[in-house]
Parts: structure tokens; sequence; C-alpha cells
């Protein structure tokens, strides 16, 4: 009973873990949509954006859809292939890029 017990808790671990990390929000910036996981559209009004985004410095503070965006040099650190799109009807998502970090998350 308690191997049952240890296993469905190392289960729902993982399971959580790996989740929480594929949505995460460190990104890389490509220059060709097809090779992007998310297209992305800049708003310049804050109420027109599905997430309000703060680019941090530091890839710890990139947590799921907080709104905190660390930017990597490398395509296979990167939890979301990005690509900027001109029209607002190709993208997956629709941002806002904000100056403070209180600002940041879903709108």
């Amino acid at each position: 009973m308690k191997k049952l017990i240890l296993f469905v808790t190392v289960t729902f671990v993982m399971i959580f873990f790996i989740h929480s990390n594929s949505q995460a929000q460190i990104v890389y910036i490509t220059k060709y949509k097809s090779e992007a996981t998310k297209i992305i559209y800049v708003t310049k009004y804050k109420s027109d954006a599905d997430l309000i985004v703060y680019e941090t410095k530091y890839k710890s503070e990139a947590t799921p859809y907080s709104g905190l965006w660390y930017y990597t040099k490398y395509k296979s650190e990167a939890d979301w292939i990005i690509y900027f799109s001109d029209y607002s009807s190709d993208a997956d998502l629709k941002v806002y890029f904000t100056k403070y970090r209180s600002d940041a998350g879903t709108n």
C-alpha cells in the first residue's frame, strides 16, 4: 500500500512539473513563421492584449502565463518559439509590452 501511495504521489508531481515547464515563458524569437510555436501580435493598447508582457533579465522569473518573458539565445532552451506578426488575424496571442513588472499577466 505504501508503494502505491508513493507511486501515485511521484506520478502526480512529475505530471505537474512537466505541465508547468511546458508553458513557461522562456522564449526564442524566430524569423520564420513556420518554425514558431506561438505567433505573436503586439498591440498598441493594453486593453486589446491577451497577455501583458514584461521582459525580465532573469530566467528564474519566467513562469507559466505570468507575463514575465525571458529571451534566450538558444532555440533548444526555449519553451516558446515565437514569431512576431504584423497582422492580428494571424496571431495566436496578442501581447502588450509594459515597462512595469507589476502590470504583467493575463488580461
